[in-house]
């Protein structure tokens, strides 16, 4: 298999680690202030992002990023940290089963926005899964 065809591979091992760090979240959570969880979860990412990136040798290449592509990282880094904040206090106040569903309803998000702003193809297919992902999260959470 090519890296074109491997992605899935990849999504799965991704949902499966999202779903071990909710757990290992909720129980983490347990007496302790939410955003020093999230500032200790970030610390460990930070450590274990970079060990990655110098275990390879990509840090030559921090020069080669161009401003656009450093611009969307930042900000993408700064819309997660947001994100992690609001996910740790929800999991701290509610039940894993429910936050989960409602946090990875983002999909719907990411679908309207890669079709409004990245140019990506709207399907039926693609547009009668999203309304089952709404459906399925509504059916879980009310």
């Amino acid at each position: 298999m090519d890296n074109t065809q491997t992605w899935w591979v990849y999504a799965l091992l991704a949902a499966a680690f999202a779903a071990l760090t909710t757990i290992f979240a909720k129980i983490g959570l347990e007496n302790i202030n939410s955003n020093l969880a999230t500032a200790i979860r970030t610390v460990v990412i930070l450590v274990f992002a970079w060990g990655i990136v110098l275990a390879e040798g990509n840090v030559e290449k921090l020069g080669e990023i161009s401003q656009k592509s450093l611009t969307f990282l930042l900000l993408s880094g700064l819309a997660t940290g947001i994100s992690w904040l609001f996910y740790f206090k929800a999991l701290q106040a509610g039940k894993a089963s429910l936050v989960a569903p409602i946090d990875k309803s983002s999909f719907v998000l990411v679908f309207l926005f890669s079709v409004t702003f990245l140019g990506e193809s709207l399907t039926w297919k693609s547009g009668v899964g999203t309304i089952l992902i709404v459906i399925g999260t509504l059916v879980l959470i009310l």
